[in-house]
């Protein structure tokens, strides 16, 4: 099995990470290797331009790959989106200068001149609002077009909206949603469809790890069933004898991440002691 990896930019780093933290750890990978072999047998992977990788993905250069979703309705490729990876969240939006009475999409002028790196992305969402407005594609600095007298506006990708501001523009309406999905070819996926699952689950595993904690505490006897109360779990507690001269009990207990701070307080008033707050790898149901 192979999957189609980004080989530098923004989401390369967390895919690589992801990936170990799945079992699939990249063995003499660089951004200049072409292919690579993983920890895991039989799983290779491909190193190419996050923009190329649905495309590898549909042709079936890999039956599997790592992009963001942007990517996809940019090359229109027909791949399968198996799972939200939850990372490289951001927002292709229509942006215009500070100073424009532009408001809307609809206020555009005919013929306005739209700058953007998603071409069909923003050809498509013009039409679908009626509006007669020149596409124009840039391969970067998307956002310094207005300034130099190219662009009535902007259809750009943005995560804190930070760079719009520092070129005084503001977004006036929303195009996509994106973030990093796990896609697959879909020959693929019919003819291989255990093992690609066995792939999913192991990602997926990683990414329920997440946003949970897990929270062993010593506990008197006594005590058990209001620090119980205050520390509510997946499953429910796991409680074990602690040897000491002291009765004492041992309780474990798997809690959303953010609620840890709270859960600590409650459990520490309701008498818990040597409480330990530990990052999980793998979450599997």
């Amino acid at each position: 099995m192979r999957i189609a990896v980004p080989n530098k930019g923004r989401i390369h780093s967390p895919t690589v990470d992801l990936l170990e933290r799945a079992g699939l750890g990249i063995e003499n990978g660089s951004e200049r290797r072409l292919l690579a072999d993983t920890t895991a047998p039989g799983i290779s992977v491909v190193f190419a331009r996050a923009a190329d990788i649905p495309e590898y993905v549909q042709d079936g250069a890999a039956g599997l790959g790592i992009s963001s979703l942007d990517f996809v309705e940019e090359t229109g490729a027909d791949v399968e989106l198996l799972l939200d990876l939850g990372y490289g969240r951001a927002s292709v939006v229509l942006a215009v200068p500070d100073d424009s009475d532009i408001g809307s999409v609809s206020d555009l002028p005919n013929g306005a001149r739209v700058v953007t790196e998603f071409p069909r992305v923003a050809r498509r969402f013009l039409d679908e609002r009626g509006v007669s407005a020149r596409v124009v594609e840039v391969s970067g600095a998307t956002e310094m077009a207005p300034q130099v007298g190219i662009a009535d506006a902007v259809i750009d990708l943005t995560s804190t909206g930070t760079t719009l501001r520092m070129n005084r523009l503001r977004p006036i309406e929303k195009v996509l949603d994106t973030s990093v999905h796990l896609l697959g070819n879909r020959e693929f996926m019919d003819d291989s469809q255990e093992e690609a699952d066995q792939l999913v689950g192991s990602i997926e595993s990683v990414i329920a790890a997440r946003e949970k904690r897990f929270l062993v505490m010593n506990v008197r006897e006594g005590d058990l069933d209001e620090v119980i109360a205050a520390a509510p779990g997946l499953s429910g507690p796991t409680v074990t004898r602690v040897e000491s001269e002291e009765p004492m009990l041992s309780v474990q207990v798997v809690i959303d991440a953010d609620r840890v701070y709270r859960t600590v307080s409650r459990v520490k008033a309701a008498g818990a002691r040597d409480v330990l707050v530990m990052p999980i790898e793998r979450l599997i149901p």
